[in-house]
């Protein structure tokens, strides 16, 4: 499962063999408070919008080397959290893991919020991490490129999922060259994936919200933002109903909006 809950983490910390948290707040947020023995990794801001082989294995280097330096292994499970919600900064390092090869990674469901809500105690004791080797075997079945994309327009085999504003699928927010959005991509909007209080909506709750649109197991998923954010969030929430089949269109529609040469579509409401 994806996902860990407050008391299952404390109970896994508490143990002989406690897994490598990761916060992926702003530094600022950190610098007050985190989860005992917690390493900050913030990667806002750090995006691709050049999915062309040669920038991509070079971007996903220079991921796997942060990594490294926060002491991530194959070894030891990783966990990730951010503030109040079980957001679009752990769900893309979620990815950026399992698109690594990393045998475990769960994100902390609700984030701190639930971990303080239920109880549990934060710190501002300082961990230095141990560096290691770790760059990672990259998983290819995880990651879309503006060329996979293009390819499987008009599949009827394939979903492409928008994750992004209505304002923006609509084509009403323009945040690149041109508006609108992935012919055939249907939208559903990272936000709809959680409850009010931060955490994920039940599986049986994703399962239809999905099911509905038409994204059921079968389909080779691909979702995709403005930047390959919410669409880390699409492809958690998928992972949590036990999609095989999914990636992350990580140049998203920077990418995707700003290239002339690909097509696109603006759907009406």
């Amino acid at each position: 499962m994806p996902l860990i809950t407050p008391a299952a983490l404390a109970r896994e910390l508490a143990s002989d063999a406690p897994p490598l948290v990761l916060d992926t707040r702003p530094a600022e947020a950190f610098a007050v408070s985190r989860l005992p023995g917690a390493l900050h990794l913030d990667l806002w801001g750090v995006s691709l919008i050049d999915t062309s082989p040669a920038p991509l294995r070079a971007f996903m280097w220079m991921i796997g080397h942060l990594f490294s330096l926060r002491g991530v292994t194959p070894d030891r499970p990783v966990v990730v959290y951010e503030g109040a919600q079980s957001g679009i900064r752990a769900a893309r390092i979620f990815w950026f893991l399992e698109y690594l090869g990393h045998p475990s990674v769960r994100v902390l469901d609700g984030g701190l919020a639930a971990w303080t809500g239920a109880g549990h105690a934060v710190t501002t004791d300082v961990e230095a991490p141990t560096p290691s080797t770790w760059h990672g075997e990259p998983d290819e079945s995880r990651l879309a490129t503006w060329q996979h994309v293009a390819d499987r327009l008009d599949r009827p085999e394939v979903a492409i999922v928008d994750t992004r504003s209505d304002a923006e699928y609509f084509g009403e927010m323009v945040r690149a060259k041109r508006g609108g959005a992935i012919p055939g991509a249907v939208n559903i909007e990272w936000t709809r994936n959680l409850r009010p209080d931060g955490t994920f909506k039940s599986p049986e709750d994703l399962e239809a919200m999905y099911t509905e649109a038409g994204v059921v197991p079968d389909r080779e998923v691909l979702t995709y933002c403005q930047g390959g954010y919410r669409a880390a969030h699409a492809y958690l929430a998928l992972r949590i109903l036990g999609f095989r089949n999914v990636r992350n269109y990580t140049g998203s529609w920077k990418e995707w909006g700003d290239r002339e040469d690909l097509p696109i579509e603006t759907p009406r409401r």
